[in-house]
């Protein structure tokens, strides 16, 4: 593991939450055909976290705080939760701690990816074009550029590479990296206002590494070794004059058009805020549910910026699309629900006289007066056969966004228009009219109907992809919702889909962040690399795109990747092999992301990476993002668990997966049979035993609808977010209101103690029975970590469910289930791996040993001995 200065055992940090009220800013994020196989999987999140800058997890080995400075934000106007008793002022102490920790498998397909040698160009004749001796002769743009393989929006799995193919292309360790094409960075990137310079051989862009002929301007591909014209912009006297252009000393560089190129195009100050946002509502809920849901819709409408246009949209038999032209009444046209709307139907609404979409300067009033005019269901018929046409209710939505530009003649728009959203709040399943299921699973001709929804509703979601409109199914309540049938409609669209509880605080809060989340669209992501590599995979929001770049750029092999959405909170899980031994000392990589921002300017995301390649295996492992390296492994290991059985077997995969890193980079144990895991990436098993027990493949979600949901939401989701879902982060609340790292043992269940458990999706709050006991020490210590959950999670999208609970309740197994069960261990195991312990008294000790109940989960150590490998040395 190649960080800074690394921690000693007995090492780990104090956190302080600020207590500050919080913001509700949004958050989000497999594709999967062969050559390189793609698979696709999309919300707003934390941005995702840089290797230099990221919150502090188990896993890093520098002790920070809790900061705006490494990604934790505080002033906020949207709670998480009801604030509990007299929260405490706190301090900031440093304390010593415990020792960090860190937390996998379809082969994929290799695709030819091979660059062409490159054409000559005009150039002073004592240069052979693209040649071995003209890289030797030129000088780069910048002699001493930034260091290699860092770039906010780019973590690789490891900094170096290694040269030789055989050790390289070991699938069970694997090389790759995770990009995040919206993520903002910070200090933001070297804008550019004009257009790029490009290799006119392979369609690559200049950049640091480039190499250039100041005397003629001219610049050579780092991918193609092509020699370009830069129209004389690079001419200069010297290297030094070169640091002006941004390009040539940055690794990320914007560029930016925003000429009026659109019809739609609007003013920069309001094209964001005035985005239509659709809210199409069940109506066949019960009065519980009911009243949660207008609670969280009233608060979603205090919400909004003013300009912001809002329509609404009532589904069950029928669609009722609400008139805000009536100021005194709940006033609403009725189109029937069991058949595709009309052009007649949809020509009359559009062109009538009501108001279907309406800033909320104009109609905040008019919305609350809608919401609570809603009345709850009275049928006596189970939730589950209650007829919901969900289909046709988004079908008006996008019919009424496009507004009088739609060509109902042909069904598709004339023009891209601003990016809007569809948000659906689902209690149950689309049972009436097209794109419906069955009301029961008994009925005789189920299968095909469903195959046939499923068709019906991807088609849907890839024509609102075409309007450049989002949708966002959130679904809450009991009642199943036939998640294989409605999560298409969001994929394909490039939205989030959602499971709550109920219509309650976390539902509302989601509500609030996917309005908000800013979404770029007409996204294309370019991956281009040294004619050494071979990106062999890639996993996330977007699709293959065949774009034929020949009569521009001749020898163009980038691999093109179509986004569905750009947003901040997006990764694309990139996995790549050796395509030969490498000669040379360094390999490049360059990833371009063009998209239309929120603000309809044309960006064009310029990443370009260098890294040392080295023969070394130590080196090379010395060099790998634990972390990194876990993500990527998990979500190429999530493409393989499309169901209950897949999962069980993506466990064994995983079991197979850290007995082979140790074969072929561990050591022969002495005398012995068994291979000892490299040191250097010894914090990998623990992820990847995170990963095999927990949500993603365990059994702790009850029914697979919750596991397909998450899956669908860690394959798209950023750095940050998939590390959470992975592995959980384990937070101590000690005396002061301070808060202490430790490994996410059962170990830190110590009764005297309050514990913050942040597993991406789920925060948990455990409050030990002896704290409890003391009701002025337990109203603090719950105040405290309620704030700090709400810290952790205030730029998350999906917006996690917050449970808080006492050792010994029956929500407390939820907690329980999520740590691993290290009271097995003997002594010395524990306390190298737990140094917590050290500071206990033998009364404490033994006072938390026999709280412990014995059941059959293996610790970490036993289930790596049961592999015939030796666990590697705690750090």
């Amino acid at each position: 593991m190649a960080t800074p200065p690394q921690a000693s055992p007995g090492y780990s940090r104090t956190i302080t939450p600020q207590m500050d009220s919080l913001s509700s800013k949004p958050d989000q994020s497999a594709m999967s055909p062969a050559p390189p196989t793609i698979s696709s999987g999309a919300p707003r999140f934390p941005p995702p976290i840089s290797q230099q800058d990221q919150i502090p997890s188990p896993s890093i080995k520098l002790p920070t705080m809790l900061s705006p400075a490494n990604g934790v934000k505080t002033g906020s106007s949207v709670p998480h939760m009801s604030t509990p008793p007299g929260p405490p002022v706190f301090a900031s102490p440093v304390r010593p701690a415990a020792v960090p920790f860190r937390t996998s498998p379809a082969t994929p397909q290799p695709v030819a990816f091979s660059s062409a040698s490159s054409l000559p160009t005009s150039s002073p004749p004592y240069f052979s074009n693209g040649s071995v001796e003209l890289q030797q002769q030129l000088p780069s743009a910048i002699e001493e550029p930034v260091p290699d393989g860092k770039s906010p929006c780019v973590l690789f799995s490891a900094h170096k590479v290694l040269k030789h193919k055989k050790q390289a292309n070991v699938p069970s360790l694997g090389f790759g990296v995770l990009v995040s094409p919206g993520r903002d960075t910070s200090p933001g990137p070297q804008v550019i206002q004009r257009d790029p310079h490009r290799c006119h051989d392979c369609g690559a862009y200049s950049n640091l590494y480039s190499n250039i002929l100041i005397g003629s301007g001219q610049w050579q591909c780092v991918i193609c070794g092509n020699l370009n014209g830069s129209e004389g912009e690079y001419i200069a006297l010297s290297k030094e004059e070169l640091r002006n252009f941004p390009e040539l000393s940055s690794p990320l560089v914007d560029f930016i058009q925003t000429g009026n190129k659109r019809p739609s195009f609007v003013p920069v100050t309001d094209s964001r805020t005035s985005a239509p946002v659709v809210l199409v509502i069940d109506e066949c809920l019960d009065e519980q549910h009911l009243q949660y849901l207008q609670s969280s819709l009233h608060a979603f409408v205090d919400s909004l910026p003013p300009t912001t246009r809002i329509g609404i949209i009532l589904y069950g038999r029928a669609v009722s699309v609400y008139d805000f032209s009536e100021e005194s009444i709940a006033s609403a046209e009725v189109i029937p629900g069991g058949a595709s709307p009309t052009q007649e139907a949809l020509k009359a609404l559009i062109y009538g006289t009501g108001i279907s979409l309406s800033p909320m300067h104009a109609s905040k009033e008019v919305a609350h007066l809608i919401f609570s005019s809603l009345r709850p269901y009275k049928l006596n018929v189970p939730e589950a056969s209650r007829d919901r046409c969900l289909g046709t209710a988004v079908e008006v939505a996008l019919a009424i966004i496009q507004g009088p530009s739609a060509d109902f003649s042909r069904g598709v728009v004339k023009r891209p228009g601003v990016n809007s959203r569809i948000i659906v709040c689902a209690g149950g399943p689309n049972t009436y009219g097209p794109g419906s299921v069955p009301h029961s699973y008994t009925h005789p001709n189920y299968p095909h109907k469903e195959k046939t929804a499923i068709k019906w509703m991807e088609h849907l979601g890839r024509e609102a992809h075409q309007q450049n409109t989002v949708i966002d199914i959130l679904c809450a309540g009991t009642c199943p919702v036939r998640v294989p049938v409605l999560q298409p409609l969001a994929k394909a669209s490039g939205g989030a889909f959602v499971l709550h509880d109920d219509f309650g605080e976390a539902f509302g809060m989601n509500l609030q962040r996917a309005s908000a989340r800013a979404a770029g669209s007409h996204g294309l992501l370019e991956i281009r690399c040294s004619d050494d590599i071979l990106v062999t995979q890639v996993v996330g929001p977007g699709e293959e795109a065949h774009i034929e770049n020949h009569e521009t750029f001749k020898n163009d092999l980038s691999l093109c990747i179509r986004m569905l959405s750009v947003e901040e909170t997006q990764c694309f899980s990139i996995s790549m092999e050796n395509r030969h031994d490498i000669k040379s000392d360094f390999v490049f990589f360059q990833f371009a992301i063009q998209y239309s921002n929120v603000y309809q300017a044309d960006i064009t995301r310029v990443i370009t990476i260098r890294l040392p390649t080295v023969d070394s295996v130590p080196e090379y492992l010395q060099s790998v993002e634990d972390e990194v390296a876990a993500v990527l492994i998990a979500k190429r290991t999530l493409l393989g668990a499309k169901s209950h059985s897949d999962a069980i077997d993506m466990r064994t995969t995983i079991d197979e997966r850290v007995k082979d890193i140790a074969l072929k980079f561990g050591s022969q144990v002495p005398k012995s049979n068994l291979r000892r895991f490299p040191k250097e990436i010894s914090l990998l098993p623990e992820f990847l035993f995170h990963l095999r027990r927990g949500p993603l493949l365990g059994n702790i979600v009850g029914h697979e609808d919750e596991r397909s949901v998450l899956r669908n939401l860690f394959l798209n989701a950023s750095f940050d977010l998939s590390l959470r879902m992975v592995a959980p982060r384990c937070l101590m609340h000690r005396e002061g209101g301070t808060f202490e790292e430790l490994p996410a043992y059962d170990l830190v269940m110590q009764s005297d103690t309050a514990v913050v458990l942040d597993h991406g999706t789920d925060v948990f709050i455990w409050l030990g029975a002896e704290l409890a006991a003391d009701e002025g020490r337990s109203a603090a210590a719950v105040a405290a970590c309620k704030t700090l959950a709400e810290e952790l999670t205030e730029l998350r999208f999906p917006a996690p469910r917050i449970l808080a609970f006492k050792e010994g309740s029956s929500q407390a197994r939820y907690f329980v289930s999520r740590l691993i069960p290290a009271h097995k261990d003997p002594p010395y195991e524990q306390e190298a791996r737990f140094p917590q312990l050290r500071t206990l008294t033998t009364e404490q000790r033994t006072k938390l040993k026999s709280s412990f109940i014995h059941f059959d989960d293996p610790s970490i150590c036993e289930w790596i001995r049961s592999l015939k490998v030796v666990p590697p040395e705690p750090i």
